[in-house]
C-alpha cells in the first residue's frame, strides 16, 4: 500500500496553493540574484582598492632608512657646539630620512632638510 502524501507535489504537502507558490519562487529568485550582484560588486571593489594602493605606492618615493646618528656625527664633525648640532640634525634626519653630504651647505642634495625652519623662520637643520 502506497502512502498518498508522498505522491503529492511539495507545495501541496505544505498546504500552499500553486497560486501562492509562483510569487514565492519569483521572490526567492530575485533575492538570490540580488545576493549574487552584491557579491560581484564587493569583489570588484576589493580589486579596485588593490590597484589604488599600488598607484599610491608609485606616488610616494620611499627613501631607505639611514643611520641618522652616524650621518649627523659626520655632518656635525667640525661644529663647535656638537650637542646642539646633533639634536637639530637628528630631528631633521628623522623627518627627512636624509642628511646632506659634507659638514656645511649642500642643502640641494636633501630638499626636505633645506625646507625645515624654526619658529623664528631660520634654517632648522645644520
Amino acid at each position: 500500500m502506497k502512502a498518498s502524501h508522498c505522491s503529492l507535489p511539495l507545495h501541496q504537502n505544505l498546504g500552499i496553493s500553486s497560486l501562492e507558490m509562483k510569487p514565492l519562487s519569483v521572490l526567492c529568485t530575485f533575492v538570490l540574484l540580488l545576493l549574487f550582484l552584491q557579491g560581484l560588486s564587493e569583489a570588484s571593489t576589493n580589486v579596485n582598492e588593490g590597484t589604488n594602493t599600488a598607484a599610491l605606492d608609485k606616488k610616494h618615493i620611499y627613501s631607505p632608512k639611514i643611520n641618522c646618528k652616524y650621518a649627523c656625527s659626520r655632518r656635525c664633525m667640525k661644529v663647535r657646539r656638537k650637542k646642539i648640532c646633533m639634536r637639530a640634525c637628528g630631528s631633521c634626519c628623522s623627518r627627512c630620512h636624509c642628511v646632506p653630504p659634507g659638514t656645511y651647505g649642500n642643502h640641494q642634495a636633501c630638499p626636505c632638510y633645506a625646507r625645515l625652519r624654526t619658529h623664528g623662520n631660520k634654517l632648522k637643520c645644520p
